[in-house]
């Protein structure tokens, strides 16, 4: 078994912040990437720290041993609040981003319990087929939440801009979920909601039998619509207001949206391939939001 990864264990000097976003292949690296030193450096930290406890969740183990270590992340950003010392370089970054941005506790423990989802009971069962209020719990948690640490790196911790944060943060998950079908079906997960799958006539939670069910593009449209829903939102709760501070979460917005629209156009017969992101073409994206023209989605 490989043991999951923690705070505790000393990363490897590759394993630096701004190394593992580099590394991920993520349409967020560039937007990340062109920010101010500073800004970068906390948007890193967080990222990271995303991965970590992401990884956690996913690698083969004992769900009591994932459990625990999500507990000990827990008391890691616990510690930070309360004056302990770092003792990573992650931790160190993260540190840094608390202090620096006035990040809120209660995000950081967000992300955390929607891993804690994602391990499930003591069978490590995780997300099947969910009720709509759950999958969208659930989206608040591993991506609200980071919107709702992000906005405050951007100096942008107002109403509508949290309402932006939230409903991006929904639908880039969203998006996510429709992209990572089977992969996810492979960690034994199903993340379309069961309203959706009812609708659709299929009547399975069994991941890889609702993937080969003749009902599934009918629910993975359904969820693309409530998708496209939540970036309409997103962009209306920031109409009208000066946008300088937010253009790379603009950049990740049209960088989904894009994936979005490409994956509803490949279908959902096979779901296996993989629809992807050039790097070359996020880096364009991003520079663009940057200069204050960004492109369409």
């Amino acid at each position: 078994m490989t043991p999951p990864l923690s705070d505790s264990s000393p990363p490897p000097s590759t394993d630096t912040p701004s190394a593992v976003a580099e590394r991920s292949g993520s349409s967020f690296y560039w937007p990340m990437r062109l920010l101010p030193a500073s800004k970068r450096a906390a948007m890193f930290a967080i990222y990271a720290f995303c991965r970590r406890v992401d990884d956690i969740a996913d690698e083969p183990g004992d769900p009591a041993e994932k459990r625990e270590a999500l507990d000990s992340w827990r008391r890691t950003i616990r510690g930070l609040y309360s004056g302990d010392a770092p003792t990573s370089p992650l931790s160190a970054a993260l540190k840094g981003a608390i202090d620096r941005y006035g990040l809120p506790r209660a995000e950081f423990e967000a992300v955390i319990d929607g891993m804690a989802m994602d391990v499930g009971g003591e069978a490590g069962d995780g997300l099947r087929a969910p009720g709509l209020p759950t999958l969208r719990l659930y989206c608040r948690r591993v991506a609200g939440a980071v919107g709702m640490l992000a906005i405050r790196v951007f100096h942008r911790a107002d109403p509508a801009t949290e309402a932006f944060a939230l409903a991006l943060g929904e639908a880039l998950q969203l998006t996510n979920i429709l992209r990572d079908l089977a992969e996810d079906a492979a960690l034994g997960r199903l993340y379309l909601p069961r309203e959706l799958l009812d609708a659709a006539g299929v009547d399975t939670d069994v991941p890889d039998e609702a993937l080969a069910h003749p009902g599934l593009p009918r629910a993975c449209e359904a969820l693309a619509e409530l998708a496209e829903t939540r970036f309409a939102e997103a962009r209306a709760a920031i109409a009208g207001t000066a946008r300088g501070s937010l253009w790379a979460a603009i950049a990740m917005m049209v960088l989904y949206h894009r994936l979005l629209r490409r994956l509803r156009a490949r279908g959902w017969s096979d779901p296996a391939v993989r629809i992807r992101l050039g790097r070359r073409e996020s880096a364009w994206v991003a520079l663009r939001c940057l200069i204050g023209v960004p492109p369409a989605a």
